[in-house]
């Protein structure tokens, strides 16, 4: 199933697009009775299954040749190739394809299985993989019809939807690159890709990422046209087409023009471009081969009904739920306690390999798991995710006293997706699982605790950074191995665990290293009120922290807004402190409050390591960070080089300050 590359995109933006792969069942939203198409009503137009069979390129004529003796294990140029790195056995050994031959081998197999759902006007509309493959094959004619270049670009800016993944996979059969742009990023960050990519075409969501792009057109010289997939078109334009336009516009290419292309495409050469969100400096072009997608299909066994969402997502449910929960009566809640306490302890020793469960895990379940997880959604979720930043250890037992495991993966752009995997039966808290089959981890340069930087190998390994050879040179060593910037350990079992980045680490005056986020997620655990924590102190005699308070966002821009979220009320209730405004809260120096994160913080620092590790000072920000104000990249990773140019008036002040520990002598403000 093709769509399975596009999951980091899926998952990233929330909107009702199911995948449905070998578990016909996967879909909460489709059925097993809609499974196989029998009704003659619901035919649409077929590209001929002969062209199906017709596209295998005569395989044995084209079949995969070694790379040549100058291909090495990675390039920097468009039209590079790279020497696959295929093993003698296992998953590594397994025969390379290109795109289009793995959807033609999901197609042979799956025809009248449902690929796609996605909701339109409040009905569900369905597609087959032979209708999914159908409509890749025309929009990829349409995209040579508008003169999309081998190696070429085609930006997709817009939420998930099955127009994103058909565009997606069209202009891979179409010779070109699909590139994905966050939907968050500002025109001059749309046209960094687009430009970099040398982009031939834009697809569009709606009409306010359109005026994105027709801000910044005039910088594009290799632009031909856009599209527009999501709303009708508010305005005309030369090149500038709808969605059903567009599919229309390649039904004159032969498809003997679009045969060729496909035939010219090797396993080892780049189909798509995955561009870093941008937290340590300006984006770099991810280079990914078609062989690079081929482990995704090990992802079958991990995912027949699975949710995957950044940590802020889970802590963002958390704190929904414990606002609900504080409202219900007391033997409500003093049922619930007793139910979380049975599910912690139950799952804990699962876990550790304990399969016993006892009776009143069954009565827990059926009083409490089961209604909690059907009011969330989660009822029919056999499998629930995290990655793409830290998580708190506190978060993931509190979704494990409810009967939810939430697994953690590991990976990066670089390694086409997940590198380590949790599983149900195989996980470890605060680990982020093993290294999936055919993929290997080792730690560099490790320390006396075994600490050292995470390296990669393995098929999914990038091919390189577009346009950009000494960076591909510090990532990809002379072996091979992929470095990945973090820092982790392994356990005896093969578990990883990331203690943080490498470039994240702060140096003390005293030459003391100190990996910030542990202590970072520690405060936000000891004190709930508590959105954003950054650890500050590079090169000064002592280490201080930023923090900022949880606050509503506003739906339509992300902007974080200034009143408190429920759950920060209820814990200012609990405190006495009648504020209701993060500002009510700085500029009076709310006693209750100060006092409470004082505490917090002083519990954080009887657990520290050392001295140095101690958080001497401390001030709160008016404002939460967010990505609409630019301290947080897509993925919701701090932004911390821009925090500290950002806030730099105001860390200096922790050190011209005379005060003792504590909160800061003035409240910082924006």
């Amino acid at each position: 199933m093709l769509c399975e590359a596009n999951a980091p995109v899926a998952v990233a933006e929330p909107v009702p697009v199911a995948c449905s792969h070998l578990d016909p069942q996967g879909s909460a939203e489709v059925s097993l009775d809609d499974v196989l198409l029998n009704s003659p009503a619901r035919a649409v137009e077929v590209h001929s299954s002969k062209t199906v069979e017709d596209t295998k390129m005569e395989r044995s004529e084209v079949s995969y040749k070694a790379s040549s003796p100058t291909s090495g294990l990675w390039t920097a140029q468009r039209d590079g190739e790279v020497k696959l790195r295929i093993t003698e056995k296992g998953l590594g050994s397994k025969a390379p394809k290109t795109v289009h031959e793995l959807f033609q081998e999901t197609v042979k197999k799956y025809s009248n299985y449902y690929a796609l759902a996605s909701k339109k006007n409040g009905k569900w509309v369905k597609l087959t993989y032979q209708m999914y493959y159908n409509e890749c094959w025309k929009a990829a004619k349409s995209f040579l019809k508008l003169g999309l270049e081998r190696f070429h670009g085609v930006c997709i800016l817009g939420f998930n939807a099955a127009e994103w993944i058909i565009a997606d996979i069209a202009a891979i059969l179409a010779g070109g690159f699909a590139v994905g742009i966050y939907a968050t990023n500002s025109p001059e960050a749309c046209h960094y890709v687009a430009e970099n990519c040398n982009a031939n075409v834009v697809i569009v969501e709606n009409h306010k990422q359109l005026q994105k792009i027709l801000e910044i057109q005039h910088k594009l010289p290799d632009l031909k046209a856009i599209v527009q997939y999501g709303e009708a078109l508010k305005e005309k334009r030369p090149n500038l087409y709808s969605w059903s336009e567009f599919m229309e516009l390649g039904r004159d290419v032969p498809d003997t023009q679009l045969h060729e292309i496909i035939k010219s495409q090797k396993p080892n050469q780049c189909c798509t471009l995955i561009y870093t969100s941008g937290t340590t400096g300006q984006p770099k072009g991810v280079m990914l081969s078609h062989d690079n997608g081929t482990l995704v299909e090990t992802l079958r066994e991990v995912r027949p009904t699975s949710f995957l969402g950044v940590p802020r997502v889970w802590e963002k449910m958390e704190e929904r739920m414990k606002s609900i929960g504080a409202k219900s009566s007391a033997f409500q809640r003093k049922v619930a306690a007793w139910a979380k306490e049975i599910g912690l302890q139950t799952n804990l020793d699962r876990m550790n390999g304990y399969h016993d469960i006892p009776m009143n895990f069954h009565i827990a379940k059926h009083l409490v798991f089961k209604k909690v997880q059907k009011a969330i959604g989660l009822d029919r979720c056999s499998k629930c995710y995290t990655g793409a930043a830290p998580i708190s250890r506190e978060t993931l037992e509190f979704f494990l006293s409810l009967d939810i495991p939430v697994l953690e993966l590991y990976g990066m752009s670089e390694s086409t997706g997940p590198h380590t995997v949790s599983t149900p039966h195989m996980f470890r808290l605060s680990s982020c699982g093993r290294s999936i089959s055919g993929c290997e981890t080792r730690i560099h340069n490790a320390d006396e605790h075994g600490v050292g930087e995470v390296c990669f190998s393995g098929r999914h390994v990038f091919m390189g950074y577009l346009n950009m050879e000494d960076k591909t040179k510090e990532a990809i060593d002379g072996e091979g191995w992929l470095h990945s910037g973090d820092l982790g350990k392994l356990d005896a079992h093969g578990f990883l665990y990331i203690t943080g980045r490498i470039k994240e680490l702060i140096i003390t005056a005293g030459g003391e290293n100190i990996p910030p986020v542990p202590i970072e997620e520690a405060v936000k655990a000891a004190v709930p009120i508590i959105s954003n924590a950054m650890l500050v102190g590079d090169k000064a005699k002592f280490v201080a922290m930023l923090l900022t308070l949880k606050c509503n966002v506003n739906a339509d821009t992300g902007e974080p807004r200034d009143d408190l979220t429920p759950e920060a009320l209820e814990y200012c209730q609990r405190l006495g402190s009648k504020a209701t405004k993060a500002s009510e809260i700085i500029r009076s120096k709310d006693k209750d409050v100060y006092a409470a994160i004082q505490k917090g913080i002083a519990a954080v620092n009887e657990n520290a390591i050392s001295n140095a590790q101690r958080i001497q000072k401390w001030a709160l920000l008016e404002k939460d960070f967010s990505v609409f104000s630019g301290e947080l990249g897509p993925t919701m990773k701090l932004k911390r080089a821009v925090v500290l140019e950002k806030y730099k008036d105001q860390i200096a002040q922790f050190y011209t300050d005379l005060d003792g520990p504590g909160p800061a002598h003035n409240g910082l403000r924006q």
